[in-house]
């Protein structure tokens, strides 16, 4: 990237190339330099993090706060969602993250996920047989994204015939079109009528999941604020349940298929090796995972990050995808080794901001591959392989269509 910044600045990032060839341009900038400036995909400026110690200290920084309110004005845009959507823990910091995480994260043990492990591979085998017969398939379509959604709903309660079109919704979320502006104001409006009717029906009639539990927290709480969850707290967080656990969990799936089709030694040897899925699934999310940058912070007064000066309130953007290919905490980065020591990977997060459904993310992927790889022993990608074409999105990385044939 060439630098045309005066003297003193830092080189801006193009937008354009982190989409494109995202690890070749952060291998650029980690080399150029551990913090740049440039101008975010919304038009405003931000400042982009790159080096594996940097990033992995500022993740833990309780000077960098995720709470939209402490961005200085004019310098971040985001997403504009109603209350009833917003107050989640992407935007929260403690004590009020801490109260709402602590709520929710016993559904998401690793204890409870285990148990969950006999009807993910149920609904997996399910999704399978429904497309064994015509010998090739969108797997992105037919797998990779029903199979999360599914288990979300099923951990929420949400009826079967209340089910709808999830992947729009999100899509039009996570990488909207500049052309028709309006798509992303009916998604989030039929988000947030799905879920606080859905909250009303579970309310009337509560059921054997985790919303229900969570609707009971709200309504009998102890009264002095340590339990007690808003209205609007409780649907934002529904929201996040729904929306994080189904998008992430969807591409890294994808992503991990098409590294097994990539790389076949790799694939004859889990095939044969079963046991050895969970240390892929680790590698996956390291090599190639589906979130490339942590959720923006704004630093509550001015911070030091790679010996740079971040101002207050800035828009700060801590590369996960750069981080997890420094070459200076992993040997080889740019290979795929299930084998190698991925300690301290950051792929979903460190410190108290470390993905909640963590251990429900690596089973779903994990179980999803055992189940696929079992299956279809002649899994070939269905086009070539520059045909695939990835999402523009520098928030998330994840194909856009997986065809393949068996």
């Amino acid at each position: 990237m060439q630098n045309t910044a005066p003297p003193g600045a830092l080189a801006p990032a193009d937008v354009t190339a982190l989409t494109t060839d995202p690890y070749g341009t952060y291998a650029r900038l980690r080399e150029a330099g551990p913090v740049h400036r440039f101008t975010g995909p919304d038009g405003r400026p931000a400042w982009l993090v790159t080096r594996y110690e940097d990033v992995r200290r500022a993740l833990a920084d309780p000077r960098l706060s995720l709470d939209k309110r402490n961005a200085a004005p004019g310098n971040y845009a985001g997403f504009s969602l109603p209350p009833a959507l917003d107050k989640n823990l992407l935007n929260m910091d403690p004590p009020d993250h801490t109260r709402i995480r602590r709520l929710v994260v016993k559904a998401f043990t690793p204890g409870r996920v285990d148990k969950l492990r006999a009807p993910v591979r149920r609904i997996a085998g399910e999704l399978l047989d429904a497309v064994e017969a015509e010998g090739r398939t969108d797997l992105l379509a037919s797998y990779a994204g029903p199979l999360p959604i599914i288990v979300i709903c099923d951990l929420l309660g949400v009826p079967q015939d209340q089910r709808t079109d999830f992947r729009a919704w999100t899509d039009a979320l996570i990488t909207p079109d500049p052309s028709r502006p309006h798509l992303m104001k009916e998604a989030i409006g039929n988000m947030m009528r799905f879920l606080t009717g859905l909250v009303a029906s579970k309310r009337a009639a509560p059921g054997d999941d985790l919303l229900s539990d969570l609707i009971a927290v709200r309504d009998s709480g102890d009264g002095d604020g340590a339990d007690r969850l808003s209205e609007d707290e409780l649907t934002s967080l529904a929201f996040l349940i729904l929306f994080a656990g189904y998008e992430n969990t969807v591409h890294l799936i994808a992503n991990a298929v098409l590294a097994l089709l990539d790389h076949p030694a790799l694939t004859d040897f889990l095939r044969t090796n079963p046991a050895g899925l969970g240390a892929a699934v680790e590698e996956f999310m390291r090599w190639d995972g589906p979130a490339p940058l942590a959720i923006r912070r704004f630093p509550l007064e001015n911070v030091e990050i790679g010996g740079v000066t971040v101002p207050a309130g800035e828009t700060v953007l801590l590369s996960l995808a750069a981080a997890n290919r420094d070459p200076h905490h992993f040997s080889e980065p740019d290979r795929l080794d299930p084998h190698r020591d991925r300690s301290g990977h950051l792929a979903l997060g460190h410190g108290i901001h470390h993905c909640l459904g963590a251990p429900l993310a690596r089973m779903e992927t994990e179980t999803a591959l055992a189940a696929l790889l079992e299956r279809f022993p002649g899994l070939a990608l269905d086009v070539a392989r520059e045909e695939l074409a990835w999402r523009p999105s520098v928030r998330a990385r994840g194909l856009i269509s997986l065809p393949v044939r068996w």
